[in-house]
């Protein structure tokens, strides 16, 4: 089974690079975010995951702030709106040969966690894609976590969304680790749970919103995980 899943993860790290090699191409092309979108939807029909979906999406959200575990957590969320999505990462990423010329070609926002002046960038890339209609989306943990809980969010959700007043929606993926990982070179095709909770206005006058946050999605989680074992 370990070998057919290694054999697998091979399969699947091929057709993920694929489908970022068919992105850059089309850039150029096609009028963003259909290249993404594109090859997200590629990803997924040759890979043999599903997904089903709980919630209903907000037509109206400017955030979208998800849960990180898998290198595969982008695809699903680009499968299951048609949203145009700005990304924001780490600028290491983008450093990345390949890999963060398909994350700089569509405009996704860079952001230096030890600069002084990586603030003030954020705040105004965060403010042009947002005139552009793009809905910004954030793994809040800055990292994939390891195990089923989730990390400490970081504060640079909270600012954006203070500062412009956004109307936000979480999305709790179910254990998209299990699916694919990159770390144990481990991949099965599995349904994923996408479940899109209520929105709200970001309320910087609640110093602790996204903190409670933090724990309202990890009792999603945790009480899906424990109904799927059931």
């Amino acid at each position: 089974m370990k070998i057919l899943a290694h054999i697998s993860w091979a399969y699947a790290t091929l057709i993920i690079f694929t489908g970022l090699t068919f992105s850059i191409i089309a850039y150029p092309i096609l009028p963003r975010p259909y290249a993404r979108k594109a090859a997200a939807w590629f990803i997924k029909i040759t890979t043999f995951f599903s997904t089903t979906i709980e919630g209903k999406e907000d037509p109206d959200a400017q955030m979208f702030l998800v849960n990180h575990q898998s290198d595969l957590d982008i695809g699903v969320i680009e499968t299951v709106t048609s949203k145009d999505i700005t990304w924001v990462a780490k600028k290491a990423l983008f450093d990345v040969p390949f890999f963060g010329l398909a994350m700089s070609m569509p405009e996704d926002i860079e952001v230096e966690r030890e600069s002084k002046t990586s603030l003030i960038k954020l705040l105004r890339a965060a403010k042009d894609r947002l005139k552009k209609k793009r809905v910004i989306t954030m793994f809040p943990e800055g990292t994939r976590s390891k195990g089923a809980k989730m990390l400490p969010f970081k504060s640079g959700a909270k600012v954006i969304a203070d500062q412009y007043k956004l109307k936000v929606q979480p999305i709790v993926l179910i254990e998209t680790v299990k699916c694919y990982d990159i770390k144990r070179f481990y991949y099965v095709p599995r349904n994923i749970k996408v479940i899109f909770l209520d929105s709200f206005v970001a309320d910087k006058s609640d110093t602790q919103w996204l903190s409670t946050l933090r724990i309202e999605m990890q009792k999603v989680y945790d009480k899906n995980v424990e109904k799927a074992k059931q």
